[in-house]
């Protein structure tokens, strides 16, 4: 995920928001995001961990493999604007600042201070190919693929999805090809503009413009122009809806110029933007140091997605392992949800864990510590399985009782 604020220097709509919230959380001793990075999530006690990636799971979320309690998180935009966790969707692309990572017996665990989510698209659909499954947003292909989430708002997943529509697009920028993998889809309105984040080519200073892929935008009415502006840079821009001479018409522009504070443990999952070596290159525009890493299978090169595990310090993350992630991998994990039954619809074999909707449906599914005569609103599960065929279901393949 790229985000457009940087934790060491606030952009100002997000210092405003920390400064509201730290006056409002005061007797709580809750940070208001000042210049020695995000607040604390009323803690008083600054993170100790950093994560980017995409939610897999729930219970509370879980980003690559670890299970972040969100329950006293702060959640916002990446605009800085304040959320909430029910915004927070399977699929979805965030960054999660926390306490220390822990495994107590049942997976790594650790408690998330602040957590902000945003999308790589948010546009309209120009062109859909049903045999390739990709679509073209804000002229950008996206590959869809069966590990991507469809809201189910788009009834009939890939095939519900028409020219025209407006979609908000999580995902990973291959910078190699300019391809963007859709983690999850979603239907949005137009009313707060249209978005992109993705790497500059065709930058004319003179004319104004610039490219992302095959979209020409104006940046002629922006101002302030960040500073580190150029081609090859990671940004994201905010566009107005209505075409101008064939250009989008930029109306603001952040520099992917974020540094992670320093932190014992950072977990990042998401594309190399930026390679010189294996041992130096950027994740979502975060340079990564792995002169000491410990290397698992697989080349490394632009584009490729990735595991990283380490610490950061100065604003490198110093890489202790870096895994490549393969997308056969990514299928056979599937989702896991933890939690309790919120809905259940026994005709149908559905029940809502956590707003996704479960199927148990399918032949073969694995009980574990009871049976499907126990599933009943407020029974607490542990789920994993794979997405329906159109992507808006999860089909259980194993029911545990109890979380």
């Amino acid at each position: 995920m790229h985000l457009a604020s940087n934790p060491r220097r606030p952009s100002r709509a997000r210092h405003l928001f920390f400064q509201l919230a730290g006056a409002a959380l005061l007797l709580a001793g809750c940070g208001g995001g000042g210049s020695a990075g995000p607040s604390s999530g009323g803690t008083g006690v600054g993170p100790t961990s950093f994560a980017t990636g995409h939610i897999s799971g729930f219970g509370s979320i879980i980003v690559n493999g670890v299970r972040f309690d969100d329950s006293a998180a702060l959640v916002t935009d990446d605009d800085g604007n304040g959320s909430t966790r029910d915004a927070l969707k399977l699929g979805m692309s965030v960054e999660i600042h926390g306490g220390s990572i822990s495994d107590d017996g049942k997976g790594p665990r650790a408690a998330a201070t602040e957590i902000r989510h945003g999308a790589e698209l948010r546009g309209p659909v120009s062109a859909v190919d049903a045999t390739a499954r990709t679509l073209v947003v804000l002229g950008q292909t996206v590959r869809v693929l069966d590990t991507t989430v469809i809201d189910e708002r788009l009834v009939g997943g890939f095939a519900g999805i028409a020219v025209g529509a407006v979609l908000e697009v999580h995902g990973t920028l291959d910078a190699a090809t300019g391809v963007y993998t859709a983690t999850r889809l979603e239907p949005t309105g137009s009313g707060d503009g249209f978005r992109i984040r993705g790497i500059v080519s065709n930058l004319d200073s003179v004319a104004k413009t610039f490219s992302i892929g095959p979209a020409l935008i104006s940046y002629a009415g922006v101002a302030p122009v960040p500073a580190n502006l150029a081609n090859g840079a990671l940004i994201r821009v905010r566009l107005q809806t209505v075409q101008v001479a064939g250009a989008w018409v930029a109306t603001k522009i952040d520099g992917m110029d974020q540094r992670p504070d320093d932190v014992g443990e950072v977990e990042l999952e998401g594309a190399i933007t930026a390679f010189t070596s294996k041992t130096s290159f950027s994740v979502n525009g975060l340079p990564v140091d792995a002169t000491n890493a410990v290397f698992g299978d697989g080349t490394l090169a632009l584009g490729v997605k990735v595991e990283v595990k380490g610490s950061a310090v100065n604003g490198v993350v110093i890489a202790t392992r870096v895994s490549v992630e393969d997308e056969q991998e990514v299928h056979d994990k599937g989702f896991e949800l933890h939690g309790a039954i919120v809905s259940i619809d026994t005709v149908a074999k559905t029940f809502v864990l956590r707003e996704v909707k479960v199927s148990y449906a399918g032949p073969g599914i694995d009980y574990r510590g009871g049976s499907e005569a126990g599933l009943a609103v407020g029974v607490k599960l542990e789920v994993k399985g794979k997405l329906s065929a159109d992507g808006t279901t999860l089909q259980a393949e194993r029911i545990s009782f109890g979380d």
